[in-house]
């Protein structure tokens, strides 16, 4: 009897060890952003100046999917140093950049809502998000933008689309 439970507890182990395996491999996280350029908003005497920052990021779970992003990055003291606060407002544009080919869970809308960038926009709560949907009648993806906080986020947002079509 023994030597049963030991096998089994043995086998669970392998078991549980195979579907971590499994699940980092199909995890994929956040994007990281490329830094494209920034336009000056408003002059700051000590410190960098407010900003509006462009940056992209490929989709981690689609390839041949780019978005760029537009955000308001503080200035100052407090912005050079990375405890101010930034503003909630940023725009998204996603364009095909290559061919793409879905997932499964992708196409299955199973997938929708997964998190595809993620920054943080304050020392501390809060973060500017994309997340994408696949809508499976029109065959587009469609990325929202949005800052959140733990006790109350922003309901600004920004959304952008991409036609699935064939790539020359």
């Amino acid at each position: 009897m023994k030597h049963q439970t030991r096998r089994t507890r043995i086998t669970q182990g392998l078991g549980l060890l195979i579907w971590t395996i499994i699940m980092i491999g199909c995890y994929s996280p956040p994007a990281q952003a490329e830094d494209i350029g920034s336009v000056s908003t408003r002059f700051k005497l000590l410190g960098a100046n407010d900003k509006i920052v462009v940056e992209a990021f490929d989709d981690p779970g689609v390839a041949g999917a780019t978005c760029y992003l537009s955000r308001a990055k503080t200035g100052g003291i407090r912005g050079s140093v990375g405890v101010a606060e930034d503003r909630s407002e940023a725009s998204i544009a996603c364009r095909q950049t290559g061919p793409i080919a879905l997932s499964d869970k992708i196409k299955s809308g199973k997938a929708n809502g997964a998190e595809v960038f993620k920054k943080s926009t304050s020392l501390l709560f809060k973060t500017l998000q994309v997340v994408r949907f696949y809508d499976i009648e029109r065959n587009v993806l469609i990325y929202l933008s949005y800052s959140d906080r733990i006790i109350e986020g922003s309901p600004q947002n920004s959304i952008s689309v991409i036609p699935i079509t064939p790539w020359h």
